[in-house]
């Protein structure tokens, strides 16, 4: 299985990666990283017969947040990278748009991996202000010399998102931001986690975010029918220009927030250019503060209660353009890529 991926891999890539040639590859597999992807990659694996049927989307250009494997680039992104290749991913997510990845992807792009999509620092856009925060400006002409498609804000701190007018002054210079992007070819993204589903405690009288909910009427005294207290996700969906600001959905963190993530990629169909696929423990119960969610709720692909075929094969209808394999916590990273790409293998 690794080595039909490798060549499979550079097959694809040929047109569009002249780097990975025959000694490029050579040198690429006699790596020390190589011995350490051999360990934990099965020889005698073989996809399971039956399972979801139809074609599994993505697959062929199947991605890997690197915030996955974070100790590990910071200790050799070379061999890391090496290593995410042999694993059977075909492209990257960069942890950080930065004078350093112009050269992270030089290395990605050495072993045979695309780079489409990174992160920024969200307080581009969120305290561009601030000390020490690099313009929007800046990060967006790195992303253009890298050759992204996709920016992605990805984060918001807790002392920025606690009203729900903060969040709306958020959402509105994520438009401004987002349009810049758009001008320099790119799209920008944007990623949850799960404390954007918690109500804020100043909305007294809150609207509704959904269609049957705002039908219900003032004087209704039935809790079950009474509108649902505004979230930050719901000032995003709202004030997020649909035209220009998209979602990349981390279904993990959309279904320990309380959300069936399929709902609600059915809900912004149009709307999210990007997915990422981690698997939550069965049995953990909504969570809308990430600092306390417990270090194995994070699982490998197949081994909670997601079903990640089925998330795949709606993001292809609604027209979703990448998905990246995540897993925030593992006490063993690599293993842990190889395990999730084998499952979508499987259920291919």
């Amino acid at each position: 299985m690794p080595t039909r991926t490798i060549h499979r891999r550079a097959a694809i890539q040929a047109a569009a990666t002249t780097t990975l040639g025959t000694a490029a590859l050579a040198t690429w597999l006699s790596q020390p990283l190589r011995a350490l992807a051999d360990s934990v990659l099965d020889p005698n694996h073989k996809p399971t017969p039956g399972g979801d049927s139809g074609e599994l989307p993505y697959l062929n250009r199947i991605g890997l947040q690197l915030y996955t494997l974070r100790d590990q680039m910071k200790a050799n992104p070379q061999e890391t990278l090496a290593a995410v290749a042999k694993a059977g991913y075909f492209q990257v997510e960069l942890m950080n748009i930065d004078e350093g990845a112009i050269e992270l992807a030089s290395q990605a792009r050495d072993v045979g991996l695309s780079v489409h999509s990174g992160f920024l620092d969200f307080n581009a856009i969120t305290q561009p202000k601030k000390d020490g925060v690099v313009p929007l400006e800046r990060i967006l002409e790195i992303a253009e010399r890298i050759g992204l498609r996709h920016v992605v804000f990805g984060y918001i701190a807790k002392d920025q998102r606690d009203t729900a007018d903060k969040c709306k002054a958020i959402a509105d210079r994520a438009n401004v931001a987002a349009d810049k992007t758009r001008d320099a070819g790119m799209r920008m993204c944007y990623h949850n986690h799960s404390f954007e589903f918690q109500p804020f405690a100043d909305q007294a009288n809150p609207a509704s975010d959904s269609g049957a909910n705002s039908a219900v009427k003032t004087g209704d005294k039935n809790p079950e029918t009474k509108p649902k207290p505004k979230t930050g996700f719901d000032i995003f969906v709202e004030r997020f220009d649909p035209q220009k600001m998209e979602f990349e959905l981390d279904v993990f963190w959309a279904k320990i927030g309380g959300h069936d993530p399929q709902a609600m990629m059915r809900r912004l169909a149009g709307r999210i250019s990007q997915l990422h696929l981690k698997d939550l423990k069965a049995g953990t119960p909504v969570i809308t503060d990430e600092s306390k969610v417990p270090k194995d709720a994070f699982q490998e692909l197949g081994d909670g209660v997601l079903d990640m075929p089925a998330i795949m094969r709606l993001g292809k209808e609604i027209g979703v353009d990448q998905c990246h394999v995540e897993q925030d916590q593992s006490p063993a990273p690599l293993k842990s890529i190889v395990q999730s790409y084998q499952f979508l293998q499987d259920k291919a």
